[in-house]
Formats: structure tokens, sequence, C-alpha cells
């Protein structure tokens, strides 16, 4: 069994083979998926894919770092308005990109520190998204760290010496198909770090797994990313499902 932490399977891009997508992806194994929200046009699409399969799919709420701008405290108010009204698994998808734009970047960080401030009020974790920002990023989380936040930075890529400041502050790597991809290093990052501090993830429908790369992703294109872990540590692929199941598991509590 695996389970995807972080897929956009709600996303427009699947509009026309949704179902189809899912049964794939749980016939491959993928028996859960969390669901990261991107900002209030999002929610209606996420929650009712969560209505219809509320066995697979398990929602986050938040706001996404490039959708915050000079009205993200207003996109702030909904995510708390949902947090009151129903059950989310996390808080998420938040963070810093300075990838785009800097334009907004006082205004994502308070929007992040925020955000990481509810996520401590309701108990939840953090899926933290991180771009060209890891300074800031980290910075942030380690300010705010009182030993009871926990959570994922998603879509690791970095440096060994980032992965072992994320795993020391407690959190968790996401790891996706960019581990799969020749010149992406991760591998050799991945080496000297502990398995037992990973998460599997697509980010759908972005970052496919080769042999996938260039089409769109999905969760069931999931197997490709474990088989390549697996490769990395030297272990059977069900090992590399046990271990990070169970990080997912208990992190997200599903």
């Amino acid at each position: 069994m695996l389970i995807d932490t972080h897929s956009h399977i709600y996303s427009e891009d699947f509009l026309h083979d949704r179902d189809e997508a899912l049964q794939r992806a749980y016939e491959s194994g993928v028996k859960k998926i969390v669901l990261p929200n991107i900002d209030s046009g999002s929610i209606k699409h996420m929650l009712d894919l969560t209505d219809a399969y509320p066995h697979l799919c398990f929602p986050l709420m938040g706001l996404h770092p490039t959708s915050v701008d000079e009205d993200y405290k207003e996109e702030l108010q909904a995510i708390e308005y949902w947090l009151e009204k129903r059950k989310f698994y996390g808080i998420g998808e938040i963070g810093i990109d300075l990838y785009w734009d800097k334009k907004f970047i006082e205004e994502q960080k308070d929007a992040f520190r925020y955000q990481i401030q509810l996520a401590k009020k309701y108990a939840l974790p953090v899926v933290i998204h991180v771009r060209n920002s890891f300074e800031e990023t980290y910075q942030i989380v380690q300010e705010e760290q009182d030993g009871s936040l926990k959570g994922v930075f998603h879509c690791f890529t970095g440096s060994e010496d980032e992965a072992k400041k994320i795993v020391d502050l407690g959190f968790l790597l996401g790891i996706g198909g960019v581990v799969t991809f020749k010149n992406s290093k991760l591998d050799e990052v991945l080496q000297q770090t502990d398995i037992n501090n990973l998460v599997l993830e697509t980010d759908a429908p972005y970052l496919s797994p080769v042999p996938k790369r260039g089409k769109r992703n999905e969760s069931s294109y999931l197997m490709f990313t474990a088989l390549k872990v697996a490769e990395i540590y030297n272990v059977p692929v069900r090992r590399v499902a046990e271990i990070t199941t169970s990080n997912a598991r208990n992190l997200f509590g599903i």
C-alpha cells in the first residue's frame, strides 16, 4: 500500500477522466491521496472530490504562496472559515515561492507564519512549498517550532545540508518524481538521509516521474517514485511502501 501525500487530482487537468485516474491509482496500490488546497477558488472542487471519495481522498486547507497578493488577508479569512466548518487533515499547501515573482515577499512571509500559527491552534501538520526560498522558509519554521509543529517539506529537491536542517526541525521530506530525473542529484542527497524521514508524493498533475516525464502526472505513477527510492536505499519496494505509508499515516492521522 502507498499513500500519495500530495496530489491536485481535483484540478481541471483531470476534468475528463478524474474517476478513471482515481481507479488507476487504487489499482496501482495507492489507497489514500492527500489533497492540498491552493486558494479560495479551488476549495469547492477539492471538497466535492473528498465527499465523493471519503475513504480515498483527504483534504488539507491552506493558501498557496503563489496565490498571495494584495488581497491575501481575505483569502486567509476563507481558510479560517473552512477550518471551523469541517474536518481537515493538515494546513497546506503553504510556504514561500520566490521563483516567479518577489513582489509580495513580505505578504508571503506573513501568510506563511499566520498559517503555521493556525496549524498549531488546530494541532494539524503543515505541508510546505519551498521554491527559491529555502532560507526564508526555514527561518520562519525554526522560529515557530515550539515542539508541537510537524509536517513535510513538499517536493524536496535541496542539498544534503538542507535535508539535515529539515530533519533536525522534526519534519519529513516529500519525495516525488524529481528523484527519477537523471540530473537531479537527489539520489546522492538521499543516500545521506535516513529513509525513515521520507514520505512519497506525486504533485499531480505536475512533475511526472520517468518513464512518464513530460506527460500529465497522476497518483498511479507514485509506484515509479517508490521503485527509485527502493533502488537508492537498496531495499525491497515493499519496505519503502511500509515506511512511507506509516510516516504518512502518523503525520496526517489517516
